[in-house]
């Protein structure tokens, strides 16, 4: 018998879908209102400025002649799919991982569309101290990272013990 989706892990997509409307909504605004490089000051030590981004984390292999672009494409689907099938397989009640798959995989399609349409990632958080500017990032670079973290961090946590079915 086959099991229902919403007790899987697939139904914290909707988690997914929240991080590529907002990252791309906030892109398009980034786009829209902001000339390329020019940072907006919002605190002493963050600005909104909004950066193109060729490479990954940190432009990582950004100076390439462009093959980056499809290498990153092609990873973001393959992690995509592979934490969409661990989803299926895993019960809806494991909530930090489901969560933390969930965000890993909207921050990957919001900056996988990136490349698909622009060529590059679209960046706009820029934080600083003194003259040391942090790499330029993204709400899908952060929905990434916190996913990652808490995969790591459901690492360290101990077991529930699993619950007999009654006879």
């Amino acid at each position: 018998m086959k099991t229902p989706i919403c007790s899987t892990g697939l139904r914290w997509l909707w988690l997914t879908i929240v991080i590529i409307v907002a990252d791309l909504g906030i892109k398009q605004l980034v786009l829209k209102d902001l000339n390329l490089y020019e940072p907006h000051a919002v605190m002493p030590f963050f600005n909104i400025m909004y950066a193109q981004n060729f490479g990954a984390a940190f432009s990582f292999l950004a100076d390439e002649g462009g093959w980056q672009r499809w290498f990153f494409a092609g990873i973001a689907v393959g992690i995509s799919i592979i934490l969409m099938v661990m989803m299926y397989r895993q019960s809806a009640q494991k909530r930090l991982s489901n969560i933390a798959y969930a965000l890993i995989i909207g921050g990957a399609i919001g900056n996988l569309s990136d490349r698909l349409v622009h060529g590059f990632v679209v960046d706009y958080l820029d934080i600083y101290v003194g003259n040391w500017h942090w790499p330029t990032f993204n709400l899908a670079d952060m929905a990434i990272c916190i996913g990652a973290a808490l995969v790591i961090l459901e690492g360290f946590l101990p077991e529930k013990p699993k619950q007999e079915k009654a006879k």
